[in-house]
Order: structure tokens, then C-alpha cells, then sequence
């Protein structure tokens, strides 16, 4: 396959996948009106899982080279924390709504960069800590303060990015020590075996319809991962990343269509401020992975 070739299936599963997050996230919203968030998480792990295990066994050396690990602890940890951002990112789509969270989940690529540098030990310049100031003013347009201070509502999607940029900045430093198919097996498996000990205690009996839905979140979260997962085989994760914020304007057009959200004018400023910081922010680190290969090259 040729390189051009190969950028472009890449391109098309990144958009896939995207799209299909957006999707799952309006499902989420969905039962997550309806049921406890943690009892959603649970029954969407029982799939995840499955499907971490079906794909680490396929690979070279099976269940066994696959769950072996350098970084055990960090492995664990990221598995429990991604679990625990899905309850929190339920309980912000029930609470601030899908296009409010959405929108400051945006803001995920400016922390990241912002944690790289003490966990990864990662040079910021100028430049991008000038991208994540401005882009950290989009997010405050987004909440839009007031005499009487933040919606505390609004204060339950930010937390959720904030566990998202600790999770995307782990498994960066796992990535180091462990192959993407070991953190994806801890990933899965972690992540259900704590909520398969927490999610039964919020147990609520599910309508019939219903039933369907979380069908289809756990046919949605399986395939979400496999386009990223094929994405990430043609594509370099920088030029991954900014097709990410697809997943923003669909989620949006959920928000509105389905759920009759109001699209908000410091909701559209503040979210093209994050949109427009964070890809000139994935740009510089581009820039800057660059600079260094040369470097070593030279």
C-alpha cells in the first residue's frame, strides 16, 4: 500500500471513529437520563473487555506477552482512572448537557500539553503556552462566570477533561516501556474488574427497550476503538488528533436535534478559541517532533 494510499484508509477511520464516539456519547446521554451512570459504565465494560482480551489474543505471543508489563502500577492506574472519567463524563452529560461537555472536553489537547511537561518531562515554548492560555480563556467564555461565580454544573465536565488529560499523559509514559496492544489489554481489563466490583450496587432493573440501546453503546464503544486502533496502524497520533474535534461538531448537532439544547453564543466562541489553540498546539508539537528526528538524524 502506498503511502498516499495509506494516509487516506487512515483519514477515513479516524472520521469513523469519531463519528462514532459522538454517537456513543448521545446514547450515553440518553441512558444516563434514565440509569445510573456507574451501572452504564459497568454493562459497557463487559464489552470492552471482551473485545481487550479477543484482540490481545490474536496478537504475537498472546494473553500471556500481552499482559506483560514494565509499568503494572501506571497500567492499573489508567484502566481505573478512564473508567472513572466514562461515570463522570455520564453524570456531565446528564447534568451540563452534551454540547456544554463536549465543548470543554475540547479543552483535553491544552491540558495534556500543560501535564506533559511535569510527568513527561516534555519542553513547552512560548508559543504553545501562549496557545494553552488563550485556549484556557475559551473554555472560562464556556463557563462565563458570573457576581454569583461558575455553574457547578458546568464544573463536572471540566473535572472529566481534567481526568482525561491524566489519562492521555500516562499512557504516553507507558508508551515507553509497554506495546499499545499491552496498554490496550490493562485498559479494558482493569477498568472492568472495578466496576464489575462497584457497578452492581447501583443496579437498576433496565425497561425491555432499553436493552436495545445498551446493545447498541456496547456495539458502538467495540467498533469506536477498532477504527482508532486501525487509524493509528496508517497514522501518525499527531495527525490523528485534530480530526478529533469532529467529534465536537457532531456531538453539537446531537445536542441540538435530539436533546433541544441551546447552542449558546459564548458556547460557539469559547469552543472555536479551544478548537483554534489546540490544533495550533498538536501543529507545534508536530513541528517540534520533527526538529527533534532531524536532529537525531544529523
Amino acid at each position: 500500500m502506498t503511502t498516499s494510499h495509506s494516509h487516506k484508509t487512515g483519514y477515513l477511520f479516524a472520521i469513523l471513529a469519531f463519528a462514532i464516539f459522538a454517537t456513543q456519547d448521545a446514547i450515553s446521554k440518553h441512558l444516563s437520563d434514565l440509569y445510573p451512570p456507574l451501572m452504564i459504565t459497568m454493562i459497557r465494560y463487559w464489552a470492552f473487555a471482551g473485545f481487550a482480551i479477543l484482540i490481545t489474543s490474536r496478537g504475537k505471543g498472546g494473553l500471556r506477552e500481552g499482559a506483560r508489563t514494565k509499568r503494572p502500577l501506571i497500567q492499573i492506574f489508567r484502566g481505573v482512572l478512564l473508567a472513572s472519567q466514562i461515570v463522570v463524563s455520564l453524570l456531565a452529560f446528564r447534568t451540563a448537557g452534551l454540547l456544554h461537555s463536549q465543548a470543554i472536553f475540547s479543552a483535553t489537547p491544552l491540558l495534556v500539553a500543560m501535564l506533559s511537561v511535569p510527568v513527561l518531562g516534555e519542553a513547552v515554548g512560548w508559543r504553545r503556552w501562549t496557545a494553552i492560555v488563550v485556549g484556557l480563556c475559551g473554555v472560562m467564555i464556556i463557563l462565563k462566570p458570573s457576581a454569583a461565580g461558575i455553574d457547578a454544573t458546568l464544573m463536572v465536565p471540566l473535572i472529566a477533561a481534567a481526568m482525561n488529560a491524566v489519562y492521555s499523559v500516562t499512557t504516553r509514559l507507558v508508551s515507553r516501556d509497554d506495546a499499545a496492544i499491552t496498554s490496550f489489554f490493562y485498559l479494558g481489563v482493569a477498568g472492568a474488574v472495578v466496576m464489575i466490583v462497584i457497578g452492581p450496587f447501583y443496579w437498576t432493573n433496565l425497561a425491555p427497550v432499553d436493552w436495545g440501546w445498551i446493545a447498541l453503546l456496547c456495539i458502538t464503544g467495540i467498533s469506536s476503538h477498532f477504527c482508532l486502533i486501525k487509524a493509528y496502524d496508517h497514522l501518525d497520533a499527531v495527525l490523528v488528533q485534530p480530526i478529533s474535534y469532529f467529534q465536537l461538531v457532531l456531538a453539537s448537532f446531537y445536542g441540538v436535534l435530539i436533546f433541544h439544547e441551546t447552542l449558546k453564543l459564548n458556547v460557539i466562541v469559547g469552543s472555536l478559541v479551544i478548537v483554534g489553540a489546540g490544533l495550533f498546539t498538536i501543529w507545534r508539537e508536530a513541528v517540534r517532533r520533527k526538529q527533534l528526528r532531524l536532529a537525531s538524524n544529523s
